[in-house]
């Protein structure tokens, strides 16, 4: 798995130096790169031996975490799906998390509309969902607080990962300039996003934990 994980990350960098070669293909270059990035947790999942419940778990989590999108579309970058994917993968695992925020990416797209950008919304909720696994044993995310400032720290990654896209794919231009005013433009809706992170994870985080944890307990689902 080590060799996957090589062979992606060296694919993704040659891609990166060709599209600083050839910027007029930056877009669909940087499409490849988001998909390298993404292909070794996808192998690494489906190598697991997994039951038809695990299965289930994974693709309704990121099911409701889709559905929970489409009602706040009326509010720019209020997210639930940020903090759906945070809360699975605090108690099923870094994979599980990445997996559910790539589905609730793909899935919600089915309705608001699917494109380019999709990859990249994978790729960011995705990495949301992984990273909180990585760091779900740490005292950070064992306390409220720490779990809030991780949500609000992502909730401007999630955006400054976003802004990448707008500038390939609308912009065309990776000026320091044109990176400045995209950032600064996009400033209010990320800070939204991390707010509403916040939020979320101070008033529903401790109960959903504990009903998703019991499930894990039970049923043994996505155990180690």
């Amino acid at each position: 798995m080590r060799g996957v994980y090589a062979l992606c990350l060296l694919g993704a960098l040659a891609l990166m130096g060709l599209a600083m070669w050839r910027r007029e293909l930056y877009l669909p270059l940087s499409l490849a790169m988001i998909g390298l990035a993404m292909l070794p947790f996808f192998i690494r999942f489906e190598r697991r031996r997994l039951r038809a419940e695990e299965l289930l778990l994974v693709a309704m989590l990121g099911a409701i975490a889709a559905v929970s999108r489409i009602p706040f579309v009326a509010l720019p970058s209020v997210q639930p799906v940020s903090f759906i994917v945070i809360m699975a993968a605090l108690v099923f695992g870094a994979e599980a998390g990445f997996l559910v925020g790539a589905i609730a990416a793909i899935v919600s797209n089915l309705f608001l509309g699917q494109g380019p950008w999709t990859p990249w919304q994978m790729f960011s909720w995705g990495m949301i969902g992984f990273t909180a696994g990585l760091l779900r044993h740490t005292r950070l995310m064992g306390s409220a607080w720490g779990r809030a400032a991780f949500g609000f720290a992502w909730g401007f990654l999630f955006g400054w990962i976003m802004n990448l896209w707008g500038l390939l794919g609308f912009v065309g231009d990776l000026s320091w300039p044109a990176i400045a005013a995209s950032y600064a433009a996009s400033f209010p809706f990320d800070l939204a996003h991390a707010l509403s992170n916040v939020v979320f994870l101070a008033l529903f985080s401790g109960t959903w934990l504990k009903i998703l944890g019991r499930a894990r307990r039970k049923y043994g689902l996505l155990d180690p």
